[in-house]
């Protein structure tokens, strides 16, 4: 009889905890509360560049050496060399950047640091530095590395500096400098 009674003891306190556990838990649904969101997205006008121009800096002969330089306007003016005014007008290379109304965006340059005729031998290369800047306003040093769409759209102006040697070699240069943007 006494493991009846101890079955039957320990069965009241099994229901009793399970009763006092469910009133416990059981009543926390009633002080639960809920809200919802509204979740949005929107998606933009990527951002896009073209070239519009080219970097030209006309014809010269080497004189005793020294640059030629191309502002991002187009002016250009020579130290050391002989400009000619016959043939190719210089010009600065402009790239029109389109894409979301007001927004920012960085600019990274790339390419040839230098302009090339043939196979690359001593004369065949002339040094290329550049200059950029977002107004095409002559500047003739620095480069602009971030810009801001007004109305979703923005010019990027670049000219350079070209070092010319006293034996350059007679010919083409060329060279490719890539511009890059990106939203911030």
């Amino acid at each position: 009889m006494k493991s009846s009674a101890f079955i039957r003891k320990n069965f009241r306190r099994t229901v009793l905890a399970s009763v006092v556990a469910i009133g416990a838990f059981g009543a926390s649904n009633s002080f639960a509360a809920a809200t919802s969101t509204t979740a949005t997205g929107t998606v933009i006008v990527p951002i896009a560049i073209a070239k519009s121009a080219d970097l030209v800096f006309g014809k010269f002969a080497p004189g005793a050496g020294g640059s030629v330089t191309v502002s991002t306007s187009g002016a250009r003016t020579g130290s050391g060399v002989i400009l000619s005014s016959v043939g190719s007008s210089p010009t600065a290379a402009k790239f029109d950047v389109t894409g979301d109304g007001a927004a920012t965006y960085s600019i990274t340059w790339s390419g040839d640091t230098e302009l090339s005729t043939g196979a690359g031998g001593v004369g065949e290369t002339m040094a290329l530095a550049r200059i950029s800047d977002l107004t095409g306003s002559n500047a003739t040093s620095g480069e602009v590395t971030s810009g801001t769409l007004t109305a979703g759209a923005q010019s990027i102006y670049l000219g350079g500096v070209m070092t010319v040697g006293a034996a350059q070699v007679t010919g083409d240069y060329t060279g490719s400098v890539t511009a890059t943007v990106e939203y911030n």
